[in-house]
């Protein structure tokens, strides 16, 4: 999108450009409603972190908020300037966080303990390192999206497999946040000359980003409650002020 007014950041040198007027209401900041949009999902993420240090839950899942925490800085950063290397500060942690969600759906099972995490690690590291040098583009988004589906039969087989009510209805409201973030992401960039014409944006990135601080949520508090359920922790989803949901649990004694 056309500049609004002087940028402090100069020329974009971003591979995309969402369909938002750039510097319209600051110069520091060139896609405003894209950079704080993020905010929602760094303070869902600190509550999750703060859950899962508060009740002493396996490292994993501290990672995995802090992970979240991370990704929405760097597209903070991204948005704010429009730059190469914030862009990659962005795309870098989003096949991170994927990696490690494979990490937690797939490592119950795994046998061998150590290959596992060895592997993820080495993939991350190596991705790093070609994409600080390689432009992507649409490879990008193919490679990010094979990892997702990925992810989604380990998913599938973690919800049949679970019987309370509750910890199933995160289960849907994860699916309900994807299909709904990717719907607003998709029209932002396929209909972006009729919305940019029109007299009121709707914002189709910056919606994807709250839906998608949800859906990691959802996500993360999901996978929390089967972990406690394979540990035998006695997991139940309660909610903080009758509206977000969370996991509390109840270790045995032994532990």
């Amino acid at each position: 999108m056309g500049d609004g007014i002087s940028s402090f950041w100069g020329p974009v040198t971003s591979t995309t450009d969402c369909c938002e007027k750039n510097y319209e209401y600051s110069p520091y900041i060139a896609e405003f409603y894209d950079t704080i949009s993020n905010i929602p999902t760094i303070l869902l993420s600190l509550i999750g972190l703060v859950s899962a240090l508060s009740q002493r839950f396996e490292k994993r899942f501290s990672v995995l908020h802090i992970s979240n925490m991370i990704l929405a800085i760097g597209s903070m950063l991204y948005h704010s300037t429009l730059q190469h290397v914030q862009q990659q500060s962005d795309e870098t942690p989003m096949v991170w966080e994927m990696l490690l969600y494979m990490y937690i759906l797939y490592s119950p099972d795994w046998h061998y303990r150590s290959t596992m995490p060895t592997f993820l690690f080495l993939y991350g590291a190596a991705f790093a390192i070609v994409h600080s040098v390689v432009r992507f583009g649409i490879g990008f988004k193919v490679h990010y999206v094979i990892l997702c589906l990925l992810c989604i039969p380990r998913m599938y087989k973690y919800y049949i497999h679970t019987q309370d009510a509750a910890a199933k209805q995160l289960a849907k409201l994860y699916v309900v946040s994807l299909l709904l973030g990717s719907l607003c992401w998709l029209c932002d960039r396929l209909f972006c000359k009729q919305l940019s014409l029109s007299p009121i944006n709707p914002q189709g990135h910056a919606l994807w980003h709250v839906l998608m601080g949800l859906n990691s949520y959802f996500a993360n508090t999901f996978l929390m409650f089967c972990r406690a359920q394979q540990r035998g922790w006695t997991p139940k989803v309660v909610h903080f002020k009758g509206f977000l949901p969370y996991v509390k649990i109840e270790k045995p004694k032994t532990q």
